[in-house]
């Protein structure tokens, strides 16, 4: 069973970047789509970008596009989720998760979750 561990979050000032880590283990890497998914406290779990790694494809939510990518390393089995111009609103807990499905804005439908990074953006 794949296993995802996410790492990188901590706190940054307004205008700042972040790089956050998701490594992938238990089962062959390029299987998977590979999405990063934010919760802020009181609110739902929002996607924020998604990576193919059979179909090699990326797309990302409207509100982050210009900021944030997403990439993978294939040697070191890990996505990474660079943040750039980050705002207070960044501020969540963010979280990698896997399917071997195509992947999706919808967290319900990803079977494997990471425990979160959490990010924190000051004013």
């Amino acid at each position: 069973q794949v296993q995802l561990v996410e790492s990188g979050g901590g706190l940054v000032q307004a205008g700042g970047s972040l790089r956050l880590s998701c490594v992938v283990s238990g089962d062959t890497f390029n299987k998977y789509a590979v999405t990063w998914f934010r919760q802020a406290p009181g609110k739902e779990r929002d996607f924020v970008t998604s990576i193919s790694l059979s179909l090699n494809y990326t797309y990302s939510a409207d509100s982050v596009k210009d900021r944030f990518a997403i990439s993978s390393d294939n040697a070191k089995n890990t996505i990474y989720l660079t943040m750039n111009s980050l705002k207070p609103e960044d501020t969540a807990l963010y979280y990698c998760a896997a399917t071997l499905k195509r992947g999706s804005r919808y967290p319900t439908l990803y079977p494997y979750w990471g425990q979160g990074t959490q990010v924190t953006v000051s004013s």
